[in-house]
């Protein structure tokens, strides 16, 4: 592989558009999911309440995260990281298509498969950049750095084109939109691959067919004990003996995902064999888990109840026309754009001084929290007749950008670095259980728009950000020195 792309793997080159189109897709879908969720029926949308909606919003974008678990471990041993991210991305785009056929059943059909995609290609597309830098270093470094500069970029892009197509012609032109954004991605994909070299082809021990055929096999298993839960569940239900409803299965789900980071954790400590210091290390790696389901479940307010702010309480008349809603939903990524260089300057520059990884996700939550503020301040001002401007949402957006900077680059470097070596997979699937819940969490608060005042809405989430940022503000000493000189 030369190095003939900004200094880096031509390869580099496949893989940030890839992921720029991809991100483009989720984007744009996400930026108007809720808003055809909620829109009449007569305009063509689903004609559903807040509560529902929101909470089908956070069970899809927390089921994106929790199918990146068992995507990355198919990549891994069954068909290769590369040809997981060209699959997945096949079966997002059909997702999107599905989604552009105007049916109840084609909805949830089209949420499903983007899910079972993003979780192939997600993961195996960040490792495939890794492969690219066999060498390791501040190389590698930059080079992820390059990268997700793609993925905003398509988050950026996403949401006005999509949003714009979606909102003022068709709600599902703009899913069609997403699709083919996805579609075009993988066109270059296919195409550049031969800039990629051997990275990301199945490793040389899972090649062998005894070894395929095994893995194989105890997938099939997995699959068919999943499917006879569904089925027993389905039999149950109509015989009366449970009652499923959507927001019984939200609030299950997030049960299940505290019981089994928790337990996974305490069996990690307690049957690990692991020394005093990685057992403090895992102690940080828990509360990191805590600080993402806090910070995602107000973060991730943006596609949900602040969409709804934009579209039905801020004025987005611009010269006679009324800009989409989901346009708002770029902000974030243009902020992450223009001010990650500023952060990374910043934390190179400060040297010794910098603050711990503690400190800096504590900022982020009360900086999430100073965001919230903004919002709730706003809100006592608008009403249906009286929209207020969209520099409300903009300054919301700027105080959650500089939040994520704080905290979601810095948890995830963290996690690798403290993760023992032979659980280091593991953990990484325990910051990203973190992210599920906080989403899951951030659809359910989201739907209290339907019975709480906005000031008392986003006061709360105001509230909660701050005081769970001040908490381990207070316990970043002892944290520290629980994290055993990694930096």
């Amino acid at each position: 592989m030369t190095d003939d792309w900004l200094g880096h793997p031509r390869g580099l080159s496949t893989l940030f558009f890839t992921e720029m189109w991809e991100r483009f897709s989720y984007y744009g879908m996400r930026g108007i999911l809720v808003l055809f969720m909620t829109a009449a029926a007569a305009t063509g949308g689903m004609g559903l309440d807040d509560v529902t909606a929101t909470a089908i919003y956070g069970l899809y974008t927390a089921a994106v995260y929790l199918v990146a678990l068992p995507g990355g471990w198919i990549a891994d041993r069954l068909l290769g990281l590369r040809r997981a991210v060209f699959w997945g991305g096949c079966v997002i785009a059909a997702g999107h298509f599905t989604l552009a056929i105007p049916s109840t059943a084609a909805f949830y059909v089209g949420l499903t498969l983007i899910v079972i995609g993003t979780g192939l290609l997600k993961p195996s597309i960040s490792a495939v950049v890794g492969d690219l830098y066999p060498e390791g270093g501040a190389r590698r470094d930059a080079g992820f750095s390059v990268y997700y500069m793609g993925v905003n970029l398509g988050a950026f892009l996403g949401p006005l084109v999509c949003g714009l197509l979606g909102e003022t012609v068709n709600w599902h032109l703009g899913f069609s939109a997403a699709g083919v954004g996805m579609v075009v991605g993988l066109v270059q994909y296919s195409y550049g691959q031969k800039f990629l070299g051997s990275a990301g082809n199945l490793r040389p021990e899972f090649q062998d067919a005894a070894v395929r055929k095994q893995t194989l096999r105890g997938l099939l298993r997995v699959v068919e004990g999943l499917v006879g839960v569904f089925l027993v569940l389905t039999a149950l239900a109509q015989a009366g003996a449970v009652r499923l409803t959507l927001l019984g299965v939200v609030d299950s789900t997030g049960i299940f995902i505290a019981c089994l980071a928790t337990g996974f954790l305490l069996y990690v400590v307690m049957f690990g064999r692991l020394t005093v210091v990685e057992k403090k290390r895992v102690g940080v790696i828990a509360v990191t888990f805590l600080a993402a389901a806090c910070f995602w479940s107000g973060f991730e307010q943006g596609g949900s109840s602040m969409n709804l702010f934009a579209q039905r309480l801020t004025d987005r008349t611009i010269g006679g026309w009324e800009m989409p809603a989901s346009w708002l939903q770029s902000v974030n990524a243009l902020f992450i754009i223009l001010l990650a260089p500023v952060f990374s300057v910043i934390w190179m520059r400060l040297g010794s001084r910098t603050p711990s990884m503690p400190a800096k996700m504590a900022f982020g939550l009360l900086q999430l929290g100073l965001g919230f503020a903004v919002l709730a301040w706003a809100s006592t001002y608008a009403s249906l007749d009286r929209p207020v401007s969209p520099n409300w949402l903009v300054i919301t957006y700027l105080f959650h950008t500089t939040a994520e900077l704080c905290l979601s680059p810095i948890g995830l470097s963290s996690t690798t670095k403290l993760a023992p070596s032979r659980y280091a997979g593991q953990m990484m699937g325990i910051w990203f259980m973190g992210a599920a819940l906080g989403n899951l969490l951030a659809g359910r608060v989201a739907g209290l728009i339907h019975s709480l005042p906005l000031p008392q809405l986003f006061g709360a989430v105001t509230l909660f950000s701050v005081g769970t940022g001040l908490l381990l503000l207070l316990f970043t000493k002892p944290l520290k020195s629980w994290m055993g000189g990694v930096e």
